[in-house]
């Protein structure tokens, strides 16, 4: 249970919920504790100045008093003192310059023994002003703002005392209490806000990953069927699924290649294999009779060639498919390599009683690729239409040059092939049921290797079989 939580937990889902909420909050923090430390200040400075200003009136009108000590006046005094302090709501502390408080308008200090601190007398004495917030060593039941100023006589600038406003901090703890609640509401909503906008795209962001890893458990299994949904997005998640589904498609159309070829090579294997097996067994339990097993034993030897040129020609194939003939960038005269394809396939041209018609250039005619490749192809389209050429008929080949590309034309004359067939003539293993019937040597993979040639020089081959005459053509780039 503890495991499959901590699973849960630590999707990406909730990995990009908690960095934002733990983003916002160390935001807020921060705001809060800048604003808080700024108002504070600024608090604490206002209200400094407001006292300062305060008991600077008293300190005015207490120079006579202290310097004289005109104790007859006390009472008129103490009366000018309270009027004040009940006037600003601030209580003042007269001292001596001893720092003893000859006078306070407190009602609950009166009659006390009061000493002020000696740093706060000092500060006011020497830099003019003295400020701090506290209860002076218990005297006040509450802390307070606590400013004082030095008593001077006008005439001579003589220090004579000093003068402390205390004010209570009510109004500022107040003000802080109404912060901090207005920050807690408000980083309630904004986390909240947060949350929600983070789960939703987040969620949105998720959703196609997830599907992509139950497709990618799919694909292990072998369905190849299954297909992400875009969502009609053009960000990179819908790049992404886009794409996931071309993959999908290729892989799709690689597995039925695949298959394909499984039960195609299969067929092919399984026919000589079992003339193979069939005529050897008749041999050995002597159903074939002696006089005929030389027979039987040079159909066993064909078969056996005929498989062994079959396995060389798949074998040709997959080397073919991994091979790069442009990399290399060589260039040969596809001319000369027509004409010594002529010349290789001249026996089997008059044993067919065939005419050959050559329209080749004088010049050569260079042209980007490989050239035992190209050979190859040439072999095996010639060789294809000398098989199905109906006899005393003329093979024509030629090559023309047609905006920077040689134009290789292979035409003969025979029976039409339909359009039906046309397509599936260079797939592999595919033969036609005259030379299924007819030609025994053939393994179907001739035009399928010449398309592979082609693809891999980036080129393409047409047919066409009209009225009996079949043309195959493609092109070569001219260097």
């Amino acid at each position: 249970m503890k495991a499959t939580l901590k699973k849960r937990f630590q999707g990406l889902y909730w990995r990009q919920l908690f960095v934002t909420a733990g983003t916002v909050l160390l935001t807020l923090a921060l705001l809060g504790a800048s604003f808080f430390s700024l108002s504070y200040n600024y608090a604490k400075q206002q209200r400094t100045e407001e006292l300062q200003a305060k008991a600077q009136v008293v300190a005015t009108f207490s120079a006579g008093y202290l310097k004289d000590s005109a104790f007859s006046s006390e009472a008129e005094f103490g009366n000018l003192a309270s009027f004040a302090a009940s006037v600003s709501d601030v209580d003042f502390l007269i001292c001596n310059t001893d720092g003893q408080v000859v006078l306070t308008t407190d009602e609950q200090q009166a009659g006390k023994v009061i000493s002020m601190p000696e740093n706060l007398v000092e500060d006011a004495v020497k830099n003019g002003i003295s400020a701090e917030r506290g209860d002076l060593d218990g005297l006040f039941p509450k802390k307070r703002f606590i400013v004082g100023v030095p008593v001077k006589v006008a005439s001579t600038d003589e220090v004579v005392g000093t003068v402390f406003a205390a004010a209570a901090t009510t109004s500022l703890d107040n003000m802080w209490q109404a912060f901090a609640g207005l920050f807690v509401m408000t980083a309630l909503v904004v986390l909240m806000v947060a949350f929600m906008a983070t789960s939703v795209t987040t969620m949105r962001q998720i959703q196609p990953i997830r599907e992509m890893a139950q497709a990618t458990r799919r694909y292990a299994e072998g369905d190849f069927d299954i297909r992400m949904n875009d969502y009609g997005r053009d960000d990179e998640i819908g790049e992404l699924a886009s794409s996931f589904n071309n993959m999908a498609e290729t892989l799709q159309q690689t597995e039925r290649q695949r298959r394909e070829f499984i039960a195609n090579i299969s067929h092919e294997l399984k026919t000589p294999m079992t003339t193979i097996a069939g005529y050897t067994d008749g041999i050995l339990d002597g159903t074939i009779p002696p006089e005929n097993e030389k027979q039987y034993l040079q159909i066993i030897a064909g078969e056996s060639r005929r498989l062994s040129r079959m396995v060389r020609r798949m074998l040709d194939v997959s080397q073919l498919q991994a091979m790069d003939p442009l990399k290399g960038g060589n260039r040969f005269d596809v001319c000369e390599s027509m004409r010594r394809v002529i010349i290789s396939m001249e026996k089997k041209i008059n044993d067919h009683h065939l005419d050959v018609d050559a329209d080749l250039p004088d010049e050569p005619v260079l042209v980007l690729g490989d050239n035992d490749m190209i050979t190859q192809v040439l072999y095996n389209l010639l060789e294809n239409a000398t098989k199905f050429a109906r006899q005393g008929s003329t093979l024509y080949m030629g090559v023309t040059t047609i905006d920077g590309r040689a134009r290789v034309t292979v035409r003969n004359e025979g029976e039409t092939i339909s359009a039906e067939e046309l397509p599936l003539l260079f797939e592999r293993f595919h033969k036609s049921d005259k030379s299924r019937s007819e030609d025994k040597d053939g393994v179907g993979l001739g035009l399928y290797i010449v398309k592979t040639i082609l693809e891999q020089h980036k080129e393409k081959i047409s047919v066409t079989s009209e009225n009996g005459v079949t043309t195959f053509t493609f092109s070569l780039r001219v260097e």
